[in-house]
């Protein structure tokens, strides 16, 4: 059960550090923590930045560095919005694609254009541009006798983006977590949630003062007093002064974090 609590660690320190470091010192991190429960980060898994109508934004973070996969350094900004997406294994976190007719989402490519031959594909795609033109969608929501047909050439001209079914090996375990992080002017803020299985880890985090460091980092920062300011006696001095108010955070014996 390893894979699920290490899982459950991610949310409380990765939110608050997105407006301190940089991706690939968030992608380090995350696999210091994976390796302190004994586990693998899944590769291939991305988190975006969100926009409005994108969900696959430039600025992106690896849950894992690998040699097929490579991202441009990026630093966080205020006002930024994150999909933060990731995936841990039991076994070498390499899942392999077993069988592409699995797959049943897809994305349109809107930076791809290709004439279609056939009539088929034609025809599924206009109707994919026309019902789907910016998010992912499920090929039952298309007619069902041209889209098996149809969908093969799309795919196979880059003017879709599947979302294939991977498997890990029989008998590994595979535990995955998303969530939305706002990063806002007066701190982070995580807006999507889930409760958490109360499980018992055979690993902690409890004991390495690197991620205890990271899960007492403060998610809000907020200016102290307010109001007009008052006008001082000669000779008198007046500072405005900004605190950084730390959030406390609650840690049970499992090493993840309690639901704020």
């Amino acid at each position: 059960m390893n894979v699920q609590v290490c899982i459950n660690g991610f949310p409380p320190f990765v939110y608050r550090v997105l407006l301190v470091w940089q991706n690939k010192e968030v992608t380090e991190a995350i696999q210091k923590v994976a390796a302190a429960y004994d586990c693998k980060i899944v590769e291939g898994v991305l988190s975006h930045q969100l926009k409005q109508f994108v969900i696959d934004g430039n600025k992106v973070v690896l849950s894992v560095s690998s040699p097929d996969t490579r991202v441009d350094d990026a630093e966080f900004e205020e006002n930024e919005v994150y999909a933060i997406d990731i995936v841990t294994s039991s076994g070498d976190g390499k899942p392999k694609l077993l069988d592409e007719r699995q797959t049943t989402i897809y994305k349109r490519a809107v930076d791809k254009n290709y004439h279609l031959k056939m009539k088929a594909s034609r025809f599924i795609f206009s109707e994919i541009s026309q019902k789907f033109p910016i998010m992912p969608f499920t090929a039952r929501a298309l007619e069902e006798k041209r889209a098996r047909l149809g969908l093969v050439e799309c795919v196979n001209h880059d003017l879709l983006q599947p979302y294939p079914v991977l498997h890990e090996k029989p008998g590994d375990f595979v535990a995955h977590i998303k969530f939305t992080v706002l990063l806002m002017p007066n701190g982070s803020d995580r807006i999507t949630s889930h409760s958490l299985q109360e499980l018992q880890p055979t690993k902690t985090i409890n004991d390495d003062p690197e991620i205890k460091a990271w899960l007492a980092l403060g998610t809000k920062t907020k200016k102290k007093g307010g109001g007009k300011k008052k006008k001082g006696k000669k000779g008198d001095k007046h500072e405005d002064t900004a605190e950084a108010e730390a959030e406390p955070m609650d840690t049970t014996s499992n090493g993840a974090a309690s639901q704020e």
